[in-house]
Order: C-alpha cells, then structure tokens, then sequence
C-alpha cells in the first residue's frame, strides 16, 4: 500500500482511469496513446462499460519512471 501524490495506491486490485491520471500528470488522450503504443500499460474490462488497470502494473510503470 502506498501512497503517491495523496492517491491510495493498493498493493493489489484495480484503478480506473481518474485515479491512474492523478498519479501520472497527462491528459487522458495522452494516456490512451501510450497504451496503444506500448508505453503504459493495458487496461483489463472489468464490466461492458468499464476498463481498469492492474494495481500492479501501476507500480511497476512507477517503479520504472521513477530515478
């Protein structure tokens, strides 16, 4: 469990989009591209409407971007 940029990070679960925009400072279509490239990582879909992101893929894009 961390906490970045006053954003509970868990160990482990699921982020949605607001969340992982809060600790990473890009705008959404920013983001969006850089999945399709490669540079963050891919979204799982956790209902029809709603996609979120691994809580441990986060904290491997952080540890990775981080000096």
């Amino acid at each position: 469990m961390k906490h970045a940029n006053n954003v509970y990070l868990p160990a482990t679960g699921f982020l949605r989009l607001p969340q992982v925009l809060s600790l990473f400072p890009v705008s959404r279509s920013t983001w969006w591209a850089g999945v399709r490239t490669g540079r963050y990582p891919k979204p799982v879909k956790i209902a029809e409407r709603a996609t979120a992101w691994r809580a441990e893929d986060i904290h491997a894009l952080i540890d990775e971007v981080s000096p």
